[in-house]
């Protein structure tokens, strides 16, 4: 085995899979390899960011937590796909609901993100660009959506650098149709791009920021996004 060890992920070459699920919450991620993984193994533990590698339905799958926003992502991600050798990132993380059509407890198909941050800035593009999801991915997740009845919104997310709206300018978004805000897509998805592999970002909606309440606690977020989570591990085998 090859030795490798990033700054951030101390696995070995060969120890992830080239198929990665990526909760924001690393108790997340150990949460869904202790239930959904076969034979898992925590490759990483560096910083509390803990990374799992076990076996789902006879397919080598990992599990990586990312923490929060952007640069945390983004950096998980790029060392995945370009030390680990990963094809497909799928987040599985929580959302607000912007538009009166999505209720907490749904899911969000992120077939693109808006975004507010400076992250496409390092690409050096002439111009403005427009992160989306793998459409081979997004496609598959919402066929196996529609037939378990799981209801899946598909559309256009946002992807903020602060979790605390202080402008209050949330609600304009929800006005040009945006389904959620959460702090992660925007960056995957252009990461993944620069790699040319392949992203999908599936969100359960945890709240409603635009009323300020919150529905699902910290306990429920971390354990029982059972829907989201199988929805992610089926689209990713």
């Amino acid at each position: 085995m090859t030795q490798l060890h990033t700054p951030h992920i101390g696995a070995q070459k060969g120890e992830i899979a080239s198929r990665v699920l990526m909760p924001g919450d690393p108790l997340r991620a150990k949460f869904i390899a202790e239930n959904y993984l076969s034979d898992a193994v925590c490759y990483s533990s560096i910083r509390g960011m803990y990374g799992y590698t076990g076996v789902y339905k006879g397919e080598r799958v990992s599990v990586q937590g990312s923490g929060m926003g952007v640069s945390s992502i983004g950096i998980y991600s790029y060392e995945l796909f370009d030390f680990y050798g990963a094809d497909t990132i799928i987040r599985v993380g929580t959302a607000g609901c912007l538009v009166p059509s999505v209720k907490p407890r749904d899911i969000v198909l992120a077939q693109a993100a808006c975004h507010d941050t400076g992250y496409a800035a390092q690409y050096g593009l002439p111009g403005t660009y427009a992160p989306i999801a793998d459409f081979g991915l997004l496609t598959k997740a919402a066929e196996l959506a529609k037939r378990r009845g799981v209801t899946a919104h598909v559309g256009n997310v946002f992807t903020g650098e602060v979790y605390y709206d202080v402008s209050g300018s949330l609600a304009k978004w929800g006005e040009m149709g945006v389904l959620a805000v959460e702090m992660e897509a925007a960056a995957l998805y252009m990461t993944a791009a620069h790699a040319g592999k392949k992203a999908l970002c599936i969100l359960t909606v945890s709240n409603d920021p635009l009323t300020g309440s919150e529905d699902l606690t910290p306990e429920e977020r971390e354990r029982s996004l059972t829907d989201m989570i199988e929805l992610a591990l089926d689209t990713a085998i």
